[in-house]
């Protein structure tokens, strides 16, 4: 008995790339069909202010395989992403980026590699075609930290060219930047995970949307993503230890202050020692996990009630189900 064919879903998240849609549309279309792949196409417009919203309708009108998501205003990629994986059906996922340097060539190999028995296979960009000094070393630097941090080694978080198996991608919610750090959570979940090199081109048309802020988004995401997936369900493990530290410290704070004040006659009031140190100390803790319990009570917030941090315009080929 045949197996039946997997459905692929290959979904696009674009901001203003009215230059690039025409030949991507071309390039997936062709590699798709001479492989015979079954495939859905789902753009998400975040947002566009250029001529892609019209170009998007256009390629939805004379194939009924792409399908288009439409935003009310820009909201980010990760929201983009979110809503994809929302409307995409398919037994596998392919995120891609819209602007051309992820070559469309490489999904067969990507899909045959996730045939062995992996459940995310992650592109590599081992020859970056970007800018070194404001891509690429910012990137290689973050990369490290999140594969030190989550304990998920990969080379190349940021490349969007991967392809997941749907159930591992079932339960996840994203926010801020947390699109790039989607392989921590597979990981956390127990999938298997592996790494394969992919081409990267140069942009031809169009602006980067890239910056460097961003890398510092993902590092403020990668402390949440760090404390949701290891203290989620025992927050008093986080809480505790620095709770302990907070009273180690202050209780050497007022060791040292009692010895000044009966061997050297310095009451304690007079101390700067004890009181910035401890004060400082004090804030510090405070202000961290009032970040982090208010990021907590913003997810619960989104998803007791069903509510997602974007609106959603229109749909094209896309049944209501979702909206």
């Amino acid at each position: 008995m045949n197996m039946p064919e997997e459905l692929v879903s290959v979904i696009l998240p674009v901001f203003n790339e009215e230059e690039n849609l025409p030949h991507l549309y071309e390039e997936l279309k062709k590699v798709l069909s001479e492989n015979l792949i079954k495939h859905e196409i789902i753009f998400c417009d975040d947002g566009s202010s250029d001529s892609s919203r019209d170009i998007l309708r256009n390629l939805a009108a004379k194939d009924p395989c792409v399908k288009v998501i439409f935003f009310k205003r820009n909201f980010g990629q990760t929201s983009a992403m979110d809503a994809l994986l929302l409307y995409a059906k398919g037994d596998v996922i392919v995120p891609m980026d819209a602007d051309l340097q992820n070559n469309p060539a490489d999904i067969p190999a990507m899909l045959d590699k996730l045939k062995e028995g992996y459940d995310l296979v992650s592109g590599w960009r081992r020859r970056r075609k970007d800018s070194f000094l404001t891509k690429t070393l910012p990137s290689r630097i973050a990369n490290y930290v999140v594969s030190s941090v989550t304990g998920v080694r990969l080379h190349d978080y940021g490349c969007t060219l991967k392809a997941y198996r749907r159930d591992v991608l079932r339960d996840i919610r994203l926010y801020g930047e947390m699109h790039r750090l989607i392989p921590a959570y597979v990981g956390w979940a127990g999938g298997k995970i592996t790494e394969m090199e992919v081409n990267h081109r140069p942009r031809v048309y169009g602006k980067s949307k890239y910056n460097l802020y961003k890398t510092i988004k993902v590092i403020l995401d990668l402390i949440t993503v760090k404390f949701l997936l290891s203290y989620s369900t025992k927050p008093i493990y986080f809480i505790g230890k620095w709770g302990l530290l907070s009273l180690f410290m202050g209780s050497c704070s007022l060791v040292w202050s009692a010895v000044k004040r009966f061997i050297f006659r310095e009451p304690f009031y007079t101390d700067p020692f004890f009181t910035v140190g401890f004060f400082l100390l004090m804030i510090g803790i405070v202000i961290i996990f009032f970040g982090l319990f208010a990021e907590l009570l913003m997810r619960t917030y989104f998803e007791s009630q069903g509510k997602r941090p974007y609106l959603v315009k229109e749909t094209v080929n896309i049944e209501d189900e979702n909206k």
